[in-house]
């Protein structure tokens, strides 16, 4: 039978929920800096917060930062709060810090919230992000124009108008033709006097165009940073990890995959932005140390069944795969069970072992055997209480059984009365002797037995 909360339980339930909440709020003071995450490139930075309000997490802030006034995203407050369950202490704020890239983390102290956004600002910062890629066209357009060998991938304007920012790929080196010797390598004009050029022509067309007090900037990016600016999802489902929570994109290199035992194919094992995927890195260091704990290949160690030579490896599961030398069998072993080879037992004890467990098998064996035929015997016995009734002597009836002592006739009133327990003379007392000598025949089951002298003589008729 389903169970349905009764309407006004539920009304009960939400106000006293919202009074709960409501009470909470009145004791929480508001925060003296928060943690905001703001730009294209998902930059993280400590504000000063003066404000009456007490935002939480997920908010929506005007911040000013170093480049301008723009939009922030509240991600928590270091503040005396901390264990509110929407904060944490500064100290925990540094530690994550240290341990996520230490001074390579994007991270900056100067600047302050201005306000709580409000629906003015997000509808100027929703036109700003619609006008991005137009801007990223007309950038592309400019550097064909002038020649350029520069690719564009991004382009950023914050809300207050201060700076308009143009991210092109930088690659780190030309591609070098197969059978090219290096000393003959053509290099290219270098990429950062083309991103000054560009940024020439852009400020420019951006002082002609506007107000003016525009500030142009063309950075640099490498191909990791692309993919956080314009990627999305990865082939798990998730968003992909530069984008998502990844600050420092250190490169990854191919020795993870190997040991990882991951494919070598790099349509597989690449990423949105052609490199290695991240999460290769995130285990690296545990394969490492699990590594370091297994022999190497083509050593000899000992094994609890003899020395044998180690022919592959198992990291995850710690487990070596040994071919011994005395009979040549492939034995997989745990690497706590290796021992120096020197301590390894010799052939002949091991051979003495295995017989000795053999034949304690084969004990085993006949024993459990035995027991299961004893238990059948009994499972075939009759489980009966009552005691079993002695066999008839010679020239004695048999017993009568309780079914045919069933099945028996009363005797007709008409019979001649008995005396001592023996009949009286009659047609049966006229059969001669030697009948008597005869074994007793069975005779019918509705048939009443007559009875029988001993000796062979028929009795004698009682005194009268």
């Amino acid at each position: 039978m389903p169970i349905v909360p009764l309407p006004q339980f539920e009304a009960d339930l939400a106000e006293y929920t919202e009074e709960q909440d409501r009470l909470a709020r009145e004791r929480l003071t508001p925060p003296k800096t928060v943690v905001c995450r703001f730009g294209s490139m998902k930059l993280i930075g400590e504000f000063r917060y003066r404000l009456d309000e007490t935002p939480g997490c997920g908010s929506k802030l005007i911040v000013h930062t170093f480049r301008g006034i723009e939009m922030g995203e509240m991600l928590t407050s270091t503040c005396p709060n901390s264990g509110c369950g929407k904060s944490i202490s500064r100290k925990e704020m540094l530690e994550y810090i240290d341990a996520s890239g230490g001074r390579d983390f994007p991270f900056y102290d100067k600047g302050r919230v201005l306000r709580v956004a409000t629906h003015e600002d997000l509808d100027a910062h929703a036109e700003c992000e619609q006008s991005a890629h137009g801007l990223k066209l007309r950038a592309r357009e400019v550097a064909e124009e002038l020649g350029l060998n520069i690719r564009v991938v991004q382009a950023e304007r914050i809300l207050g108008g201060e700076t308009l920012s143009y991210y092109y790929l930088a690659e780190q080196q030309d591609a070098v033709l197969p059978g090219q010797p290096k000393q003959e390598q053509k290099r290219g004009p270098d990429p950062r006097l083309q991103a000054g050029k560009l940024r020439d022509a852009m400020q420019r067309e951006a002082d002609s165009s506007g107000p003016g007090g525009t500030r142009v900037e063309v950075r640099p990016v490498g191909a990791r940073d692309e993919a956080r600016l314009t990627a999305d999802y990865e082939r798990c489902g998730q968003h992909c990890c530069c984008k998502n929570f990844l600050k420092v994109l250190k490169p990854v290199p191919m020795r993870a995959a190997k040991q990882q035992k991951a494919t070598l194919d790099p349509l597989k094992i690449s990423g949105r932005c052609g490199r290695l995927m991240c999460c290769l890195r995130y285990e690296d260091e545990s394969y490492r140390e699990l590594a370091a704990r297994l022999p190497k290949r083509k050593t000899t160690v000992g094994t609890p069944e003899g020395i044998g030579l180690v022919l592959e490896t198992q990291i995850l599961t710690q487990l070596v795969l040994v071919k011994l030398d005395f009979d040549g069998r492939e034995v997989a072993v745990p690497v706590e069970e290796l021992i120096d080879p020197s301590d390894a037992p010799a052939p002949g004890a091991i051979a003495a072992e295995q017989r000795r467990e053999a034949r304690a098998r084969a004990r085993t064996a006949d024993g459990e055997a035995t027991t299961t035929r004893k238990k059948r015997r009994r499972k075939k016995k009759p489980a009966s209480t009552e005691a079993a009734a002695p066999e008839p002597q010679a020239g004695e009836a048999a017993p009568a059984k309780k079914k045919k002592r069933r099945r028996k006739k009363k005797p007709s009133s008409d019979a001649p009365p008995t005396t001592d327990g023996q009949p009286t003379s009659g047609p049966s007392s006229d059969r001669p002797a030697d009948d008597a000598s005869a074994a007793p025949k069975k005779k019918k089951r509705r048939r009443r037995r007559k009875p029988r002298g001993e000796g062979g003589t028929p009795p004698s008729a009682p005194n009268a």
